[in-house]
């Protein structure tokens, strides 16, 4: 999430604040290298990126001014262990402490404090060293490890921790817990011989990990550590005491505390705050606009086609992945949710998602909290949960530019309140997340930008099969019927919408889930049509409202459209119809199975409208009453696209992007295969149930720069060449 990038002049939106004198990056250099970063570090880390999401944002309403100049960029990673491995150890006396990676240095140093300070409240020097500095290699070098001693009979692993914020203090002092245990710093790799004790105790430095390690496992797991060439020290122990404590090569200990202090007697804060209402004009229209206002929603950074961020990841590494952005005959990003099975041949796998509404948390942070949930398990409704939404679990991250100024503090307890309730009403956990609280950004002049209050709801859980994982893409099928089901149990409103957004507005009629059950009902709903396969194509209804949804459905086809009828939905007002983001779906249905899909929903209790059907106009016609839009959709994809081509721009040289944007349309997948292929291994006499030795043994280069030995192994195995 970032300011404006103002790639292109005549965007009106983009005007609402002056540029200003950006500390470090313009948001569209931040858009650009941080998605670089990403992108690299995956690769070389070896782990596909199958999920994201972006959003610009500015506002300036009532003499206060909103924009993302202090950036939100949140990585999460999604996967699946064994319960045993899941389960923290209990620390016993005598447990060997261990960090695997890299060294210790300066940089970095500070990163969790600055992070959690108004940028631009330090020097420029301060805030720019306290930045860490990645190793993939060295990360993948851990992870091996770790991995290894995951897959053994016995893991000797009794407990794991990161070294993030507060470096080794922070890691270690977790791992031996209550039992207490003894650092010794000199066993620590120093690779700045300037540093500090303080430096080192509360060192940074990432791409490591802490282990606690039973004695006896020591020499065992080095001999692993040594083969990954993952570096390895064992730098204390446990020591029955309850007390933790960093000692130097002299015997001196710059860091001895009892562990009930740091654990059971930490500060308390307490943050006194009031309650102020903060209004924002609603948005005014022409119903005479429309395909202006279609144009505006569709060049928005969060609602654009995100091609050229899709373009430079790694979507496919591990071999197992069931679902990623791309969709369609060309492949453009339009997936609501990504999915990676579990193995190589089984069905089972896991699916995640993102929702985020800050716009709306401005005008109503407890309708924002409510539409994060909603939008991102409206996203992960495509895939069929093992136990619907007893499957799914949520992270909650936080950004919230609290004591910014008065009434943020009252806004956090509101929207933390709101989503804690509505997710209790939908009975799913929220196990994790985490949080900034200082999204705001100061500037020499003495000018104050607030991020806006922000809560990033990502969704995950297990997939019972992953081959029933519904796509957003139309079929061209004039014998089908579309459909939208609403999950709001609300008005249509414009409040916080996209629509709003790209008039420079928020408004202050927000929709919201008016009844959590009823959404409940409606997902396990539409999850009984996912898993019965009565669904030819679904989308979810969120940035952009369902025309953006309708068209979206239609952008990664190389023909076809659909004749919508809005007669049956119960508004007059054709921009509320077409823009409001209430959350809901729209799902395309044989109409052989018509009567089967509107039994399960009417059973449900769930209601439903009928939109129209596909048809071989390359539109999407819109009646309602007596008027009928025309929507053309080759010319409102090449406008949906243009903001990823004007980004490509900045990040791709000799003209590429012009390329690759008068081309995408142009180059439509094609599988051909010889007509005597079946697609089993067991025609060309392979057996992927084989358990014995071929007696061939083969090399698999697993180097600096090579991410895909485990798919190059199974793929050797199949072919019987190991």
């Amino acid at each position: 999430m970032t300011s404006y990038p103002r790639t292109d002049e005549g965007r009106e939106w983009e005007d609402i604040l002056p540029v200003r004198q950006w500390l470090y990056q313009t948001p569209e250099q931040i858009l650009i290298k941080a998605s670089n970063g990403a992108s690299d570090f995956g690769n070389k880390f070896g782990q596909p990126l199958i999920c994201g999401s972006v959003l610009t944002f500015e506002h300036q309403e009532n003499g206060e001014k909103y924009a993302y100049d202090k950036v939100i960029m949140l990585a999460g990673g999604v996967g699946y262990g064994t319960q045993r491995d899941c389960l923290k150890g209990h620390p016993e006396k005598g447990n060997k402490v261990v960090v695997m990676g890299g060294d210790n240095y300066r940089i970095g140093l500070g990163g969790g404090s600055v992070s959690s300070v108004e940028t631009g409240r330090y020097s420029s020097g301060i805030e720019l060293n306290a930045v860490q500095r990645a190793n993939a290699e060295m990360q993948k070098r851990a992870y091996n490890v770790v991995r290894a001693l995951c897959e053994e009979d016995n893991n000797p692993i009794v407990s794991i921790h990161d070294h993030g914020s507060a470096g080794h203090v922070n890691c270690l002092s977790e791992l031996v817990e209550e039992n207490g245990g003894l650092i010794h710093m000199d066993k620590l790799p120093i690779g700045d011989q300037t540093l500090s004790a303080k430096e080192i105790i509360a060192n940074e430095s990432q791409e490591r990990m802490g282990l606690l390690i039973d004695e006896s496992a020591i020499e065992h797991v080095q001999k692993i550590a040594d083969r990954e060439r993952a570096p390895m020290y064992t730098v204390g122990e446990t020591t029955g005491d309850a007390r933790f404590a960093f000692e130097q090569a002299d015997g001196v200990r710059p860091f001895d505390l009892a562990v009930d202090q740091m654990f059971g007697s930490s500060p308390k804060t307490y943050m006194v705050d009031k309650t102020v209402e903060r209004h924002y004009e609603n948005v005014s229209y022409e119903t005479s606009k429309l395909n202006e206002y279609i144009r505006r929603v569709l060049q928005l950074e969060a609602v654009a086609c995100k091609d050229w961020l899709t373009n430079k990841v790694d979507r496919s590494v591990t071999g197992k992945i069931a679902r990623q952005q791309c969709q369609g005959e060309i492949q453009l990003p339009l997936s609501d949710c990504g999915v990676v099975a579990l193995d190589y041949r089984g069905e089972k796998g896991i699916a995640t998602s993102l929702g985020h509404a800050p716009q709306a948390a401005l005008a109503n942070p407890a309708a924002g909290s409510v539409l994060s949930v909603a939008e991102a398990l409206t996203n992960i409704v495509w895939a069929p949960m093992a136990e619907g939404l007893d499957s799914v679990s949520l992270s909650a991250n936080w950004m919230w530019p609290c004591r910014a100024q008065e009434g943020e503090d009252a806004r956090l307890y509101t929207a933390v309140k709101a989503l804690s309730d509505f997710c209790c009403s939908l009975q799913i956990n929220v196990p994790t997340g985490k949080d900034s609280l200082s999204m705001t950004q100061k500037y020499p002049n003495g000018e104050k930008i607030i991020s806006p209050g922000t809560v990033i709801v990502s969704a995950g859980g297990e997939v019972s099969d992953v081959k029933k994982v519904v796509s957003p893409v139309l079929v061209n099928d004039e014998k089908s019927t579309i459909y939208h089901i609403d999950f709001s149990f609300d008005k249509l409103r414009l409040g916080g919408s996209a629509f709003a957004q790209s008039l420079n507005k928020i408004g202050d009629d927000v929709p919201t889930v008016q009844n959590p059950e009823y959404f409940r009902d409606a997902f396990l709903a539409v999850q009984e049509l996912v898993n019965k396969g009565l669904i030819m194509a679904g989308h979810d209804i969120s940035a952009g409202g369902l025309i953006t949804t309708l068209l979206e459905m239609c952008f990664s086809n190389m023909e076809g459209g659909m004749e919508i009828s809005l007669n049956k939905i119960k508004e007059d007002d054709i921009t509320k119809i077409l823009f409001a983001e209430n959350p809901g779906i729209v799902i395309q249905v044989k109409n052989k199975h018509k009567e089967e899909v509107k039994k399960i929903l009417e059973d449900a209790g769930i209601g439903y409208v009928k939109l129209g059907k596909p048809t071989e106009e390359r539109h999407i016609l819109v009646e309602k009453g007596d008027a009928t839009y025309q929507f053309g959709i080759d010319y409102l994809r090449d406008v949906w696209y243009s903001t990823s081509y004007l980004l490509d721009c900045k990040q791709s040289m000799n003209g590429c992007a012009k390329k690759r944007f008068e081309n995408y349309k142009k180059q439509p997948l094609e599988f051909v295969f010889d007509k005597s292929f079946t697609g089993k291994l067991s025609q060309f006499g392979l057996n992927p149930d084989r358990r014995t030795p071929t007696g061939i043994k083969a090399a698999i280069i697993r180097e600096k720069g090579t991410n895909g030995e485990r798919e190059m192994a199974i793929c050797s195995i199949w072919q019987d060449l190991m």
